[in-house]
């Protein structure tokens, strides 16, 4: 490497993380154009321990800003017990959840159950088994088929009703290709077109937003992904306005939101894991949390149903 390609990359890595610095804050303009969601019930499903840390946290950070006014659970389909270590794992996502701001430690809730949600690297979680657990958890009336009629009135006719406002979840190619986080995206996909079925005419009272996987250049681009992240995402809210493009769908809802944490968010991501989930911390998770880009960096998509 010559001396040029070394001054090059000691002028450009320092001014990347500048940018990134000083564009995430909330007052820059960068921030400002993203999509912001005010006043929402918002239940984030994960499959293991660990995985609100390590892929959500600027969606869990942004979204628990007290002055947005959300309320925000997390909802985990194993208690990650594949060695042995379910009980501890339990006690560390709930510290994790405190410390990245949930309210209370009842918003966080674990599916303990080994038969139906395995902790495992090739065991896919049935659909049904994941819908059926999202009915009975945000929508009463769905869990409970039985009932055909309520005041008379048959169910069809009526519009659908949930308890929640907004889900989230891998996409899927479950950002590691782990088929228990794949295993959410189809479940959750089962979940709300059995909420809408036979709904004709309405909306979906759930939206459905997935976290984006990229390839594996950016996967582990870390920090530096975050102003191209920023960048490209500011770069299409402003193409928006000049085409006249509107930003929602027509029931009201962002096709996309982007996350972006400053760096004071991103050293709290950082403290989630290595303080509160001290049981996975081995080696190769040090050089997730250094240098994946989700610790600072969450594009998620809307999936229509």
């Amino acid at each position: 490497m010559d001396s040029s390609t070394l001054i090059t990359l000691a002028l450009t890595l320092p001014a990347i993380f500048i940018f990134w610095t000083l564009s995430s804050t909330s007052s820059s303009p960068f921030a400002r154009s993203f999509p912001k969601l005010y006043n929402k019930r918002i239940c984030l499903l994960i499959a293991h321990p660990d995985d609100e840390a390590m892929f959500f946290s600027p969606t869990v950070l942004a979204l628990t800003n007290p002055q947005l006014g959300n309320h925000l659970k997390i909802l985990c389909f194993s208690s990650g017990d594949a060695d042995g270590l379910g009980e501890t794992r339990k006690k560390e996502l709930q510290a994790s959840a405190k410390h990245l701001g949930l309210r209370n430690d009842s918003d966080v809730f674990i599916v303990d159950d080994p038969y139906r949600f395995p902790d495992s690297m090739t065991t896919k979680w049935a659909e049904s088994d994941i819908s059926s657990v999202l009915a009975s958890a945000f929508a009463p009336e769905l869990s409970n088929p039985s009932n055909k009629k309520q005041n008379g009135t048959a169910l069809t006719d009526k519009p659908p009703v949930a308890t929640i406002d907004i889900l989230l979840t891998f996409d899927k190619g479950g950002i590691s290709n782990h088929p228990n986080h794949r295993s959410l995206y189809h479940g959750a996909i089962h979940f709300l077109q059995a909420l809408m079925k036979d709904k004709a005419g309405y909306f979906c009272p759930v939206t459905l937003y997935t976290l984006s996987t990229t390839n594996t250049l950016r996967k582990y681009a870390g920090i530096f992904d975050a102003p191209v992240t920023m960048f490209l995402g500011a770069a299409g809210s402003v193409f928006d306005v000049i085409t006249g493009s509107r930003k929602r769908s027509k029931d009201q809802q962002y096709d996309r939101l982007l996350f972006i944490s400053s760096i004071n968010e991103w050293m709290k991501a950082q403290k989630a894991m290595v303080y509160a989930h001290k049981s996975q911390m081995v080696w190769f998770r040090w050089g997730w949390i250094t240098l994946g880009r989700y610790m600072a960096v969450n594009d998620l998509k809307r999936v229509k149903i």
